[in-house]
Formats: structure tokens, sequence, C-alpha cells
């Protein structure tokens, strides 16, 4: 029996937010913020930060900022939902904007349940002041600029500095994908695209 293109995207957004819960919840219990476990190298590690803000560790307007990004995220979850679920029932909307959309709203329910729950599950924070947890680290260049260079000449240059998760990734590789690849979709204004062009 084959399931609807709709219960494919349903399981894809599952397995993807549970990819991320345990890699995340496995992070949390058996390592201690700021320990690191070297993967490829020096320029793959898993390194255990947690994060209060939004994407790649950046911050957003102390106790008030952080409610007002998780109820963000709620909306933006609920949006992206009730989206995908429009386009699965248009005739003619490509497998890849549907995929797009399912990675990027399965990274936001990832971290909007570190941001919800964790907090309490944890015993460290209320409902909706929870920390999300990062842990991909990929210092692939860590160097010292050349102290002949005006401005930066003898600073440390780290290429790439952000840690980030799988939620992470799953909206970010989501959001190039559609960008680099279905932008013809989205430039017709949401009117289905024929195979081939």
């Amino acid at each position: 029996m084959r399931l609807s293109k709709g219960k494919q995207l349903l399981l894809l957004g599952i397995l993807l937010v549970v990819i991320d819960q345990v890699s995340k919840i496995l992070v949390k219990t058996n390592m201690g913020i700021g320990q690191h476990i070297p993967v490829i190298g020096n320029w793959f590690q898993i390194l255990f930060i947690e994060n209060e803000g939004m994407a790649f560790g950046m911050k957003f307007g102390g106790t008030v900022g952080k409610f007002l990004l998780s109820l963000f995220r709620i909306g933006l979850f609920g949006a992206l939902c009730w989206w995908i679920s429009s386009l699965v029932r248009k005739p003619g909307v490509p497998t890849g904007v549907l995929v797009g959309l399912t990675l990027i709203t399965s990274g936001a329910l990832g971290n909007i349940i570190d941001s919800l729950f964790y907090g309490i599950i944890f015993n460290y924070a209320p409902f909706m002041f929870g920390k999300v947890v990062d842990m991909l680290y990929f210092p692939i260049i860590h160097t010292t600029w050349p102290s002949w260079l005006p401005i930066v000449g003898g600073k440390e240059f780290l290429f790439f500095a952000p840690v980030f998760n799988f939620a992470d990734s799953c909206v970010t590789v989501g959001a190039l994908y559609l960008v680099f690849f279905q932008y013809k979709f989205f430039a017709r204004g949401d009117e289905p695209v024929e195979e081939g062009k």
C-alpha cells in the first residue's frame, strides 16, 4: 500500500525531529557544557553548548525577547504546516518544494521543543524559556591573519565558528535548496510548475 504524499512528508518530518531530539538528549545527558569530542581531526567536533536565542547562537532581547522568539517560532511552525498541507492538495506542486518546506518546518519544531520543554524536563527554567542544545562544530580553518594586513593583521581567524544542531541544519539546507533549485515555483506565485520547465 502506497502512502499519500502528505503522509510521506509527515513521516519525513517525524524522522527528522526524532534524529534532532535523540542527538540533543544524548549530548545533554552524556556531556558537560563546553566539553568537546573530536570526530574528524580538529575540523569536526561535537561541542556541547546551550543557546538561549536563535540559530547559530544569536541572541534576541533578553527574557522578553526569548518569550517573543518562542511565540514567533510557534506561529511560524503553524503557518508552515498550513502552507504545506494546502500545497499537498494542489496538483503539479513539485515534490522538491514540499520536501524543502518540510525540512524547514521540522527544524523549526526541533528547536521549539527545546525552547518550550527542556527547561521543565531538565529542571532549570519555566515553560517557553528552555535553552536550545547545540553541538555540531566545524572549526575548519583556525589561524592568525598576517601581521602586514591592515585592521585584522595579527588577529585570530576562525572559520567556521558557529556551533549548531541538526534542526538548524534542516532549516538551512531546506531554505538553500528552495532558493537555488525551486525558485521558479516561488517566482510564479505558488502556481504549479510543469515538469521540465
